[in-house]
């Protein structure tokens, strides 16, 4: 039993399951599939904002454990100079798909498509961690570079969207930050008092932090990840975090082991929530930014890391010019935050469509990851 439970989380069948569910339920009866999604359940709230805005702030909770842990001694990005190249890849990831967006355009596209920049520069962290721990396995220094690549991206691609796509009804409030900036004070004063239990950590500076990205009109999903390095941790001599999860554990390996189940399973909903995009008519558009998206997130982190690599900042130790492509493919995962941001994009419905396929379309990165990972002969690492 415990068997088949570990495959089903190892390989996020929850999360797969989630998007065919959608895909299928928003093709076939797209009324009763908008009317769950977004009907109102209490005061105002409804299913999405559920997952959206509160399940994922633990999602990417657990995203901030891996990468808390990659920082420790004995981690993959440590010392911290090996978080630089990772960190210059993400602007190359952002710069490239916007660069080749527009090129595309200029070639093939009209000027009314201009408006869908931002679309490429989308990572899908769930999935594209998915994807790096079936290419890479789970332990490759190569899924700690991509979770610490694709936090960066989605931070940047919030404030792409307050700075470019803003919503008149609810406007970019940067004084709330404030409230968020109080939170991570908090955490801060926790451990300095040593105290020893995650919870205080989440119920103060989590919520001040989540309240204050919340009303400042930012994604609150964020919220925790400012939060978790703060939580105390165990190192056993060798640098790595001590694992024990019972009394003797860490918070931060206390925290992991009692959401991380939540989480797995709880993806499903994430993949239900986000991927019921209808098929819809395909366009020159679709191909801009699918294009834009495939060769920009290539091209833009290969190119920026290798930069860095040749500047002073090295890939991590087990990563090499191939594994760096491979993990550029499998940044190129839009999907479910490309269709966010085509939502955002555009009002035209026609365009939306053909918007939205393009992200959908960036799901074959999948087979495409797996194919260059067999062709490079990479070794996982479990």
């Amino acid at each position: 039993m415990s068997k088949g439970i570990n495959f089903i989380r190892e390989y996020s069948i929850p999360l797969i399951a989630g998007v065919i569910v959608a895909l299928f339920w928003a093709n076939i009866h797209p009324e009763s599939y908008e009317t769950v999604i977004y009907k109102e359940i209490i005061v105002g709230l409804n299913f999405h904002f559920f997952v959206q805005d509160i399940f994922m702030a633990f999602f990417f909770a657990i995203a901030a454990v891996e990468i808390t842990q990659s920082f420790l001694p004995g981690g993959d990005l440590n010392p911290i100079k090996k978080a630089v190249n990772p960190l210059m890849a993400t602007f190359g990831g952002v710069l490239g798909p916007i660069g080749f967006f527009f090129l595309f355009n200029a070639l093939f596209g009209s000027p009314e498509y201009s408006h869908g920049w931002a679309i490429p520069t989308a990572t899908d962290i769930a999935l594209a961690w998915l994807l790096a721990r079936f290419v890479f396995g789970n332990k490759h220094p190569a899924v700690y570079f991509l979770l610490l690549l694709a936090v960066v991206d989605d931070g940047i691609g919030l404030a792409i969207i307050a700075i470019f796509y803003p919503n008149p009804l609810m406007p970019f409030q940067p004084i709330w930050l404030l409230l968020t900036l109080l939170g991570i004070a908090v955490a801060y004063l926790l451990r300095r008092f040593k105290v020893n239990n995650y919870w205080p950590y989440l119920i103060f500076g989590g919520s001040l932090s989540w309240f204050g990205l919340y009303n400042a009109s930012l994604h609150p999903a964020l919220a925790l990840v400012a939060i978790i390095p703060f939580l105390p941790h165990h190192c056993e001599p060798d640098g790595h975090v001590f694992e024990d999860t019972g009394k003797g554990s860490s918070p931060l390996k206390h925290f992991e082991h009692q959401w991380k189940g939540f989480v797995d399973f709880g993806l499903f909903f994430f993949g239900l929530a986000n991927a019921g995009v209808l098929f819809s008519e395909i366009g020159a558009l679709t191909w801009i930014i699918l294009s834009a998206l495939i060769i920009g997130k290539v091209v833009g982190i290969s190119t920026f890391s290798l930069i860095g690599s040749k500047i002073g900042f090295p890939l991590p130790d087990g990563m090499g010019r191939k594994e760096l492509i491979t993990a550029s493919v499998v940044a190129a995962m839009g999907l479910t935050v490309a269709l966010f941001v085509s939502d955002v994009a555009f009002t035209d419905l026609t365009l939306k469509g053909a918007a939205k396929m393009g992200a959908l379309f960036s799901a074959g990165i999948f087979v495409v990851a797996l194919i260059v990972g067999r062709l490079y002969k990479i070794k996982k690492i479990n």
